[in-house]
């Protein structure tokens, strides 16, 4: 009898204990689950909108082809004939040398001055203008009740780096002595313009200087030395991001440059102290794996991400809220993002 309850004990135990540490590993992977459990799956719907926008990207030929000029020609073509933003206003402005747009909502409640994201355009450092980002902007500025600055930064081939990152502090410093709080302004950038907008809050941290709010990295470059698996595991499903298309970019802007440099891969460089991150990366994008070491990375340093990796997405889709579902979804996220770390809340 005693050893029928000793053996009894000790297999409550043993249950016990599998039960603890299935709690556990149960809480590891719905933390591991939680950055993508609230993207919904993608729908035909969806997937219909994506393949149709891979066709029309690939007959533009603004993602193609070695001449980068005529790339950036033909995406300015592209982006002339999709929808400007509507219902806001829109001044220009000369943020510390930089060209930009002040974009905020046409309509009388909103205090003009007291929040603002800074948004910085992808384009592979070659391509992008006021022009072709000026939707998402003005989405952004209504969605989030706040001031957009969308700049011009220098481009490549003409402009080397550090032309373009030097743009984007000048813009943010502009920002911060034109009246706005650091805690109210919250940087957005797709694609190398995410690249840029990381760098930014590296420079500040290197220099103590005053943090923004909040970033958010759409699709960012985070490591030109391209040792991502997905860069890989991913090449079929990407239409238009790989190892080669990195290669072009990093030759285009920064060729004298290691490709470890942390000044063009952040994925290299001290993040601690990073303020709150969001990061959206579409699942079928070569970059998933850099983008999410990179998120691993801020967050081993105590930083606060929120990692979000959208079913059937390909490279730069949040710029197309005309075409894509997934877009106008991914963009409101964004702006709520950015309220929920203004200092000074906009009016509900």
């Amino acid at each position: 009898m005693n050893e029928f309850r000793s053996f009894r004990c000790i297999s409550c135990f043993l249950v016990a204990m599998t039960v603890l540490v299935g709690a556990s590993l149960g809480s590891i992977s719905r933390v591991a689950a939680a950055e993508t459990s609230e993207i919904a799956p993608q729908t035909k719907a969806s997937s219909e909108q994506i393949e149709k926008l891979i066709g029309t990207l690939r007959d533009s030929g603004a993602v193609s082809g070695a001449d980068l000029l005529q790339r950036r020609s033909a995406f300015e073509k592209l982006m002339a004939s999709t929808p400007g933003p509507a219902r806001v206003q829109i001044r220009r402005v000369d943020a510390n040398g930089v060209d930009g747009d002040l974009i905020w909502p046409a309509r009388l409640h909103h205090p003009i001055g007291r929040r603002a994201i800074l948004y910085l355009h992808g384009g592979g450092f070659y391509s992008g203008s006021l022009r072709t980002h000026a939707n998402i902007a003005g989405a952004l500025a209504k969605a989030a009740s706040a001031d957009v600055l969308l700049i011009d930064y220098r481009l490549a081939p003409e402009n080397r780096f550090p032309a373009q990152r030097d743009d984007a502090i000048a813009a943010y410093r502009w920002l911060l002595t034109s009246g706005y709080k650091a805690g109210n302004i919250v940087i957005v950038g797709e694609s190398v313009g995410a690249t840029l907008a990381i760098e930014v809050v590296l420079n500040q941290l290197r220099l103590s200087g005053a943090l923004p709010a909040a970033v958010v990295a759409m699709s960012p470059i985070t490591d030109f030395a391209a040792t991502g698996a997905s860069l890989a595991a991913n090449a079929a499903s990407d239409p238009f991001m790989n190892k080669a298309e990195l290669t072009l970019i990093h030759d285009a802007v920064a060729r004298d440059r290691p490709l470890v440099d942390p000044d063009i891969s952040p994925l290299y460089g001290n993040v601690s102290g990073f303020p709150p991150l969001l990061i959206q990366v579409g699942a079928r994008e070569a970059l998933l794996d850099d983008i999410s070491r990179f998120a691993d990375k801020v967050r081993q340093a105590g930083g606060d991400v929120s990692l979000e990796v959208w079913p059937g997405m390909i490279h730069q889709w949040q710029i197309f809220p005309f075409w894509l579902d997934d877009a106008r979804k991914s963009n409101e996220r964004v702006a709520q993002f950015a309220i929920a770390h203004f200092v000074d809340k906009p009016m509900q």
